[in-house]
């Protein structure tokens, strides 16, 4: 038995067995703790939260080099190939959410990692896309800050919803929600996406763009709502910003 390592005592059976070392990184806001039941892994996990990122591999190695399980917070630490090769004791690594792009899940299989995910709700993303988009439209942040100051409250003049155009750029489940939102503050929805077809616009209520470019040049509202991949990594650059109006707003939440 190695030593300092963590070890339960089974009292039912009479036994002693080896507790697994578990790791959850990223953890900044300090919820991973709170968020569910750890209870029926009590006495099976020795488990140590990581609030701060590591910036480099060593550092992570060295954290975390004996553990069995790893959690990782959405896609905050990558996990290539090179990084699996150094992490010989891990068996699990679970991510929050069923895509993790920064896991090289074909490494993880060579070296039998089992990478598992779990379910994520889509109104929380959906919510927090409009409370970006409110805050930026009715200058929130600053008129709250200007109040705290000692200065007057509405000290500008916000925009109104009604009337504007939406586009989304994405209409899967987290699309449509932000779509039907759109909707019933009486925006004009467009969207659009690589493989999205008028049939399932039709279905959203919302209007095909005829191309990306052209929901560009007529939203004042965009949102982002994709997953990354080939097809979109860089698909917003220097081009299509340019062919957005000057007034236009832009949240990215994906």
């Amino acid at each position: 038995m190695a030593q300092g390592q963590p070890v339960a005592i089974d009292s039912t059976k009479g036994t002693t067995t080896m507790k697994l070392r578990c790791a959850i990184l990223d953890d900044y806001q300090d919820v991973a703790m709170t968020l569910t039941d750890w209870t029926p892994l009590a006495g099976r996990l020795d488990t140590v939260v990581f609030r701060r990122h590591f910036d480099s591999d060593d550092e992570l190695v060295a954290a975390i080099g004996g553990c069995a399980v790893v959690v990782a917070m959405r896609e905050r630490t990558p996990f290539p190939r090179t990084l699996l090769a150094r992490l010989p004791n891990l068996q699990l690594l679970v991510t929050t959410g069923m895509r993790n792009a920064s896991i090289d899940v074909a490494a993880a299989a060579e070296r039998g990692i089992v990478v598992c995910g779990t379910p994520t709700a889509g109104q929380p993303a959906a919510e927090l896309t409009w409370a970006l988009i409110l805050a930026l439209l009715r200058r929130l942040p600053q008129e709250a800050a200007a109040l705290r100051n000692g200065g007057a409250w509405q000290s500008s003049v916000g925009h109104d919803l009604a009337g504007k155009e939406l586009g989304v750029i994405g209409l899967g489940k987290l699309g449509s929600r932000v779509a039907a939102v759109g909707k019933a503050f009486g925006m004009n929805v467009v969207a659009w996406s690589t493989n999205l077809t008028a049939e399932r616009c039709d279905a959203a209520g919302v209007t095909l763009a005829a191309s990306l470019d052209a929901l560009l040049e007529t939203s004042d509202v965009v949102t982002l709502h994709v997953v990354l991949g080939a097809r979109t990594q860089g698909l917003l650059g220097a081009r299509e910003l340019a062919r957005m109006k000057r007034s236009a707003i832009l949240v990215n939440t994906s």
